[in-house]
């Protein structure tokens, strides 16, 4: 059953994507541009985002730190102006680092927060009033989150990552029951493991690999749908899925038995 409005036809559509320099981000917008929206790219990397316009024409690079609330406003007011509104706005600005309690740093705990949460909130700041009055006027409009299967529960290498994703698990399910009524999107992204700069941190096997254009394809296909959680590859996210509904006791000793720590 769809539970949002299915995203099918994408020609003459805006989509702002925030986070957009490198792995999902990146190749989802590639792949909305080859569908035929008018996609605006936005990062901290001006040089990266430049690359992208020139590569895909018609799209626009507009640079921005997720974690400046007044550019993040900035930049929604200008695509506004320019486009006339955005039926599609995508988070999946993000940081990753590796940590366990016994080497605990604050800063970068914090870090984590600012990009991964924070970040998202001030989008929700720029972009809420312009989606709701599109909902009025009746263009509606589309608001994804990019979570991670990180977030479902406690893991391993993920004090600081983890709780900022089920951070926006919890914030993705709250605005759907919010938006949807007004006949707003609103779609959760939770990926396993992807092929970007941020996993290629990680110094153990990553289960199911797939690459950034693959996500591109799974999320794309999502859209379509009206899937409000999309999550791939499933035959991992299943997994995860599952161990959800353990109990703690059984849960703990499954996660060190396959991951031994």
């Amino acid at each position: 059953m769809a539970l949002n409005p299915r995203l099918t036809d994408w020609n003459g559509k805006t989509a702002w994507l925030v986070g957009a320099s490198t792995g999902i981000g990146r190749a989802t917008a590639a792949a909305l541009h080859a569908a035929g929206a008018q996609v605006v790219v936005s990062a901290r990397s001006a040089p990266v985002l430049d690359r992208f316009a020139e590569e895909h024409p018609g799209s626009e690079a507009l640079p921005l730190d997720a974690t400046d609330r007044d550019a993040m406003r900035a930049a929604a007011e200008r695509i506004v102006t320019v486009h006339g509104g955005i039926d599609l706005v995508m988070y999946c600005a993000g940081t990753y680092s590796p940590m366990r309690a016994t080497a605990f740093d604050l800063d970068l705990a914090l870090h984590h927060q600012q990009v991964n949460v924070t970040g998202a909130l001030y989008l929700l700041d720029a972009m809420l009033p312009q989606l709701l009055a599109q909902a009025r006027s009746g263009r509606g409009g589309h608001l994804s989150l990019v979570g991670s299967v990180a977030g479902y529960r406690g893991l391993p290498q993920s004090l600081a990552y983890g709780p900022t994703k089920a951070a926006l698990i919890n914030l993705a399910e709250t605005l759907h029951l919010d938006l949807s009524p007004q006949g707003l999107g609103v779609s959760l992204i939770n990926p396993g493991f992807v092929e970007t700069p941020l996993t290629a941190q990680n110094r153990f096997r990553m289960p199911a690999l797939i690459t950034p254009e693959e996500a591109a394809r799974e999320i794309v296909a999502g859209w379509r749908r009206g899937d409000f959680e999309i999550h791939f590859p499933k035959r991992f996210t299943m997994l995860l899925k599952g161990l959800r509904h353990l109990a703690y006791g059984p849960y703990f000793a499954a996660v060190r038995r396959s991951t031994g720590m």
